[in-house]
C-alpha cells in the first residue's frame, strides 16, 4: 500500500450512521477480519486490553430489549424523551452488527488505565479503517447506560464497557469532511 492510498483511507475514514443502513449481512468472515486487525493495535507492555461482544440477528434484539427495558426502568418520567425511546427500539435492529467495545484493566495495574483505554480506542481506529475498505459504514456509540450493561454481556471481573461500534452497508453519498487546519492545532518547540 502507497503512502497516498494510507492517507486517503485515513481521511476517507468518517461516522456513519445506522439510520442509513441497508439491509445486507456482513459476513462473519468480514467481522473477523474487522476483529483481527483491531487485535494488532498497539498496547503498552502488551497488555491488549480490548475485548469485543459480537452481536448479530438474535442478539440485536437481545440488545434492544434490554436498553428500551433500561430506559423505562432509570428515566424518570419527567425526563422521558419519546424520541429517544423510538431510537432505542429502531437504532440496533438497522445494523449488520454491533460489536460491544469493551476493555478488561490489567490485573496488576502495570500502567495508567488511560493508556489501557488509549490502546482500545487505537484498536476501535484500526476496525473502522478495516470497515471502510469494505465500504461499510461505522459509527462509535456511549451511550449513558454502558455503566449498567455488564450482566448482559456477562463482563469479567475488571472488564468494563466502552461503547457499541454499531457497522453496517450504507447508502450515504460521499460527504466532504472537514477538520480544522492542522497548524492550529501544532507548536514546534
Amino acid at each position: 500500500m502507497t503512502p497516498q492510498a494510507i492517507t486517503k483511507l485515513i481521511r476517507n475514514r468518517r461516522s456513519i450512521f445506522p439510520k442509513t443502513y441497508i439491509d445486507k449481512p456482513i459476513s462473519k468472515a468480514i467481522i473477523e477480519e474487522i476483529l483481527e486487525n483491531a487485535n494488532w493495535a498497539p498496547t503498552h507492555k502488551m497488555t491488549e486490553p480490548w475485548r469485543f461482544k459480537v452481536l448479530v440477528d438474535d442478539a440485536l434484539v437481545k440488545l434492544r430489549d434490554w436498553q428500551v427495558d433500561w430506559y423505562q426502568n432509570n428515566i424518570p418520567q419527567e425526563k422521558f424523551s419519546e424520541k429517544k425511546f423510538k431510537k432505542l427500539q429502531t437504532k440496533p435492529l438497522q445494523a449488520g452488527c454491533i460489536i460491544a467495545i469493551c476493555m478488561q484493566r490489567d490485573a496488576k495495574e502495570s500502567i495508567p488505565e488511560w493508556e489501557e483505554i488509549a490502546a482500545v480506542a487505537c484498536a476501535v481506529q484500526n476496525m473502522w479503517l478495516t470497515a471502510t475498505t469494505h465500504n461499510i459504514g461505522a459509527y462509535w456509540s456511549s451511550p449513558g447506560f454502558i455503566k449498567d450493561i455488564g450482566p448482559l454481556f456477562n463482563l469479567k471481573e475488571g472488564e468494563r464497557c466502552l461503547g457499541f461500534f454499531y457497522m453496517g452497508y450504507h447508502d450515504t453519498p460521499e460527504i466532504p469532511r472537514k477538520r480544522q487546519p492542522i497548524v492550529d492545532k501544532v507548536e514546534w518547540i
